[in-house]
């Protein structure tokens, strides 16, 4: 039981950071960041905030990877037996690798934006019109992803929450004799 507590508490209080950080970023970084006055310093700035992040990012992310191992060993019994829960099981763990995907290559085009600071910018994610091509498609790739991380994040949150619910015991009694 209380290895099961530690777990899903881990569990949820990774996913948590994953959408907190990701929003935090697209709103409050890439928005302070946007009004810096020297344009080279917008890209700057919040690359530069993104990779003070990135190391509590990957930490959220193995812990949540061990959590849900940990939860997936202690429960691999309803999972094989309760109608639903491999399925859903499935599903979160393929939304948690998508979303893991998407956001280490938002960190590979936010790498790419750090390297051509010097061409300016109206924005973390808004090109000047006169940067190259390269700096235009990096920071229109992140202005959508800054958007679709925390969707992926709530989802597995959402997930989780089904997870939980799966547990009580009315629910995994119906879906044993399902």
């Amino acid at each position: 039981m209380a290895g099961n507590l530690i777990a899903r508490s881990v569990h949820d209080l990774t996913a948590a950071a994953w959408f907190g950080g990701s929003l935090m970023g697209a709103i409050g970084l890439n928005g302070a960041a946007a009004e810096a006055s020297d344009p080279a310093e917008r890209t700057r700035l919040s690359s530069a905030g993104w990779m003070k992040w990135a190391p509590i990012q990957t930490a959220a992310f193995a812990s949540h990877l061990v959590a849900d191992l940990a939860i997936a060993w202690e429960n691999k019994g309803r999972i094989a037996k309760q109608d639903g829960v491999a399925r859903d099981t499935a599903v979160k763990t393929a939304v948690t690798v998508a979303g893991a995907a998407v956001t280490l290559y938002a960190g590979v085009l936010g790498k790419k934006v750090e390297k051509l600071a010097d061409q300016g910018a109206r924005g973390a994610t808004e090109p000047n019109p006169e940067a190259s091509e390269e700096l235009k498609s990096a920071q229109e790739q992140l202005k959508m992803l800054q958007w679709t991380i925390p969707v992926f994040a709530a989802v597995v949150i959402i997930l989780g929450a089904k997870h939980g619910e799966m547990q009580r015991p009315k629910n995994v009694f119906a879906g044993l004799r399902s």
